[in-house]
This record gives C-alpha cells, sequence and structure tokens, in this order.
C-alpha cells in the first residue's frame, strides 16, 4: 500500500545530503582483477627462469621439489594478495563493495591454505626422496636446523586456527567478537610462514628480479594495512572526534544513537554505507560492530540504527551522551554513486531498511520514480514510520509494507503471497522493476531470494545494489 503523511515534524533528521566523495573510475575494478592475475603469472615466470621446468623434467624426487616450490610460490602470493583485500583500501572498497572483497578473501584464504599444505607434504616429499630418508624424520629435521622454520611451523598453525574457525559450521558457533579475535591471529600466521622463504627460498633469493618483487609485494602489503587499518583510522578519529550527542528509542528492541563530531561536512561517506563503531562506554569497547548510517549525512551530525540481537548490539539502548566514539570506515557500494536519475526500487527486510532510508534523502529521484517495499512480521516492527511518511507525502515515494510470518518456503515474500512466485510478486507490486535500479538490505537469505526475484523480473544486474554484512 501507498502511504501518505502529515507535515514533517522538526524533530526528524535532515536528510539533505552532504557534497558526495568522489566517484571511483569504472576501470578500477577491471585494473584490480588483471593486477591479481598478473601476480600469479610473474610468479610462475620466476619459478621458471629460477629452473623450475628443468627441475620438473628430472623427474623423481627433483620433480616433487619443483611443483612443492610452485605450491609454495602461489600460497604465498595469494596469502599476500589476501591482506590486501582486507586492507581497507578506500578505492578498493567503493569499487568492489566489502561483502564482494570479503568473498575474494575468504576464496584466496582457502586456497592458498590448502597450496601451503601441499607446498609442506610436496616440499617434505623431494627432500626426504632425495636424501632416502623417512618423510616425517626428514620433516622434523626441516623445522629445527633450516632458517626460520620454527617461525613458519608457528605461522602455519595460526594460519589452520584460522581456516577451523572460518568454515560455516564453526563460525555459526562462535560468536561474532570471537570470531573476529581468532581471525586476527591471520596477520601473525602471514607474518610468521613467509620469512623463511625470504631467507633460504631459492625462488626468493635465486635472483635479483625475484628478491626484488617478494619485497615489494611484502612492502605494499604491511604498508596497505599500516595505512588503512591503522592510520587513516586514527587521523580521521583525531580529526573528527564523534561523540554521542542523544539516545532516542525507535521501537521494541530498536534504538537510534545521534552523533555530533568537528568537520563532519569533510568526512568522505555517502548514504548506505557503513561503519565500524566502537564506543569508549567501558568494557567491551575494544569489539567493533558494523552499523549503517539511518539518515543521509549531511554534514551537521550522523545517525544510526541498532536493533538489539544480543552480540553487542544490547549496550547501544544505555549509551550516555558525551560518549566518546572510535569509527573505521565508511565501507560499502550499496550507494547512489551509478545512479543519474530515473525509477528506483528499494526492498527492504527488518532492520535492513535502515540504510535505504538514509539513500532516499540523497538519490535525485522525482516524485513517483521511488518505492520502497518494507518486510517485517508486524505493525510493531516498522520503524520510522513517521520518516517514511515524510517521504510519501513530500518527494512522492510509495512505501509499500509486506507484513506477516514467512513463507515455507525461501522467499522474500511473506506467507500470505504463497501462491505467487517471487519474480511475478514483485512485478505486480512494481511493473516498472525492469527499468529500475534496485537497491536490497536485508538477512543474507532473504537478500538472495530478493536478488534473484529482480533479476528474474527483469532488472539488469548491474541495477541491483546489495550489500551482506554476514561474516
Amino acid at each position: 500500500m501507498t502511504v501518505t503523511a502529515p507535515r514533517r515534524s522538526s524533530a526528524l533528521p535532515s536528510h539533505r545530503p552532504q557534497r558526495s566523495p568522489r566517484t571511483t573510475p569504472r576501470w578500477f575494478a577491471d585494473l584490480g582483477g588483471v593486477v591479481a592475475g598478473l601476480t600469479m603469472l610473474i610468479v610462475t615466470a620466476l619459478w621458471v627462469r629460477n629452473g623450475g621446468v628443468q627441475q620438473l623434467a628430472g623427474g623423481g624426487s627433483d620433480a616433487v621439489s619443483a611443483i612443492g616450490r610452485l605450491t609454495g610460490l602461489w600460497a604465498s602470493d595469494l596469502l599476500l594478495l589476501q591482506v590486501l583485500l582486507m586492507a581497507r583500501i578506500p578505492l578498493a572498497e567503493r569499487a568492489f563493495g566489502q561483502d564482494r572483497l570479503a568473498r575474494w578473501h575468504r576464496w584466496t584464504g582457502f586456497t592458498s591454505f590448502w597450496l601451503m599444505i601441499a607446498h609442506i607434504v610436496l616440499i617434505t616429499l623431494g627432500y626426504a626422496g632425495a636424501a632416502h630418508a623417512n618423510a616425517f624424520a626428514e620433516l622434523w629435521d626441516m623445522i629445527w636446523t633450516y632458517p626460520g622454520m620454527l617461525l613458519a611451523t608457528a605461522g602455519t598453525l595460526a594460519l589452520v586456527m584460522v581456516v577451523v574457525t572460518s568454515i560455516r559450521a564453526a563460525r555459526r558457533k562462535l560468536r561474532y567478537e570471537s570470531w573476529h579475535l581468532l581471525h586476527l591471529y591471520a596477520y601473525a600466521g602471514v607474518g610468521l610462514a613467509l620469512p623463511h622463504q625470504l631467507w633460504t627460498g631459492t625462488d626468493f633469493i635465486g635472483s635479483a628480479a625475484s628478491t626484488a618483487y617478494w619485497w615489494t609485494l611484502y612492502a605494499v602489503s604491511a604498508g596497505a594495512v599500516l595505512a588503512y587499518r591503522i592510520g587513516l583510522p586514527v587521523w580521521r578519529n583525531l580529526r573528527h572526534r564523534l561523540m554521542v550527542e542523544r539516545v532516542v528509542p525507535e521501537g521494541p528492541g530498536l534504538t537510534s544513537v545521534y552523533l555530533a563530531g568537528r568537520d563532519l561536512g569533510r568526512l568522505p561517506v555517502r548514504a548506505g554505507q557503513f561503519f565500524q563503531w566502537r564506543f569508549l562506554d567501558g568494557p567491551g569497547w575494544s569489539r567493533s560492530h558494523p552499523y549503517s548510517l539511518s539518515a543521509t549525512p549531511h554534514g551537521r551530525g550522523l545517525r544510526i540504527t541498532v536493533k538489539d540481537l544480543g552480540d553487542g548490539s544490547s549496550r547501544v539502548a544505555s549509551l550516555r551522551p558525551g560518549t566518546k566514539v572510535l569509527v573505521e570506515g565508511p565501507y560499502g557500494k550499496l550507494t547512489g554513486e551509478t545512479y543519474a536519475g530515473g525509477p528506483v526500487t528499494m526492498l527492504a527486510c527488518g532492520i535492513g531498511v535502515t540504510p535505504l532510508l538514509a539513500l532516499l534523502g540523497e538519490l535525485p529521484y522525482r516524485p513517483g520514480e521511488a518505492t520502497l517495499i518494507y518486510r517485517a512480521r508486524d505493525e510493531r516492527e516498522i520503524a520510522f514510520r513517521e520518516e517514511l511518511e515524510w517521504f510519501a507525502a513530500y518527494r512522492g515515494v510509495r512505501v509499500i509494507y509486506l507484513l506477516g510470518p514467512r513463507a515455507t518456503r525461501p522467499s522474500w515474500l511473506p506467507a500470505q503471497y504463497a501462491d505467487h512466485t517471487d519474480a511475478g510478486a514483485l512485478r505486480q507490486l512494481v511493473p516498472g522493476i525492469a527499468g529500475s535500479h534496485v537497491y536490497l538490505c536485508g538477512p543474507e537469505a532473504w537478500t538472495e531470494a530478493a536478488q534473484n526475484a529482480a533479476r528474474e523480473a527483469g532488472a539488469r544486474p548491474e541495477d541491483i545494489h546489495t550489500e551482506l554484512f554476514a561474516w
């Protein structure tokens, strides 16, 4: 249904956007993929230059060692690319979005891990074959006598722990805070596992080109982490000095936090993006949580809205005015960067309405061009009704509420639409969906179903924008 509204309350936040940050060059995403592929080709070429093919042609234990060298090189390259993927490089974040970077990070992580295991097994077998020794005895001797191998063993164990806790079944049993803390050991694992190759590895010190390449890749990876995971957040926090201005209950288990700070008009954030937040209100402040802005950033303040999910979010309701805040970000690609006008369709489920509410204030759509479909279990779960009514009345937004329990089948629709297909219902609700920019936000399974429905209904893949916060 479409809602209309009375005059906008002065208590509502301004949705007049501040100056938007620079857009990301369209060629950057393609360039990033090409560079990543080139690093693997360079590594392989260096292996060939340092006698890899000749050693492979020798057969026997030499061939096994040659393949072990190559898998070790590939594993090392992917480990460092994995670090770069999650170094929070702003240009990469804007080009790809954090959910896509996280997927690539996960893929490269598991791939590099199994290549590393293959490297350990093959090198051990190759060396044992050449020495006519027992493989386990050879491995033990390598650990205790080769330079850097004790560090590499400790790093390998750290990476094993990270990989095991990254398996979906294990992640479901861990709290986010515990998983995040364990995941930080990946940096220790990379830092400890790779140096032995720089000290003794033929493919690292066998030529000036190899040495230059690997030290450069190490320096770029370490520099990116220091600059963007530590340096940039420290500088932004010192510059903007965010603090809690007021805390407002929005409904059952839902709380908005209004934040003030210095020079916020220069904070390079767009509607739809999120920060990692730390509230300096006592024990547990060191654990960060990702929350999207729930109002268009306008230079005079920020707003986030948090649902009490019991994972540390419950403490938000008890924050006091004046509490200092640390942030990392902004992150995310659920923005209007590529939108230049025309029909807009937004689909929100539950607390997923928050970044879309911010986008409603920033996007330059005309009256009648924007539709927001808001999925909730019942009327009590509808947040920001007054603001949505204002958008309906003064910016011509069609607001459609889909209420009711979940459908028994995987679907973005409530149970009462069980006789509709996902795509058919979307076409019925938004006849012009095929020509719309589509913005989606909600739980992972719901978002996937809504995204599939939008594609089946005719929306172009490049016009479907979403961001997942699953870890």
